[in-house]
């Protein structure tokens, strides 16, 4: 199951994988998901992100700091991603609840 999910995050929109270029392109860039005064990314194209990050990090051609770096970003965007669809879940959550008179519970959402 878990090599399905990579697989998954691996492919971009088109269904290419990205290539090693675009990954170095994107290192430099240094845009990721979470820390103060970085651009900020969708959750698409985070995952997108993730998934050129593993790429590099599979084919292991850069030198180590690279690496760590890469390593750093990819983290910082599971994170991330991670918090995105935990908030999701929330929401989905809230709008399927109802109390115990089976009416439907609401309240305002707090938007992202």
């Amino acid at each position: 199951m878990a090599t399905r999910r990579l697989e998954k995050v691996r492919s971009e929109p088109g269904g290419e994988s990205a290539s090693p270029s675009s990954v170095a392109a994107s290192a430099s860039s240094g845009a990721h998901l979470g820390a103060a005064g970085d651009a900020a990314l969708t959750f698409e194209q985070a995952i997108a992100r993730l998934g050129e990050i593993v790429d590099s990090l599979e084919e292991g051609e850069q030198p180590l700091e690279e690496s760590i770096a890469l390593f750093e970003e990819g983290m910082t965007l599971a994170k991330s991603s991670q918090e995105i669809l935990d908030r999701a879940e929330r929401r989905i959550e809230e709008l399927l609840g109802v109390d115990s008179q089976g009416k439907p519970i609401v309240r305002e959402i707090e938007p992202d």
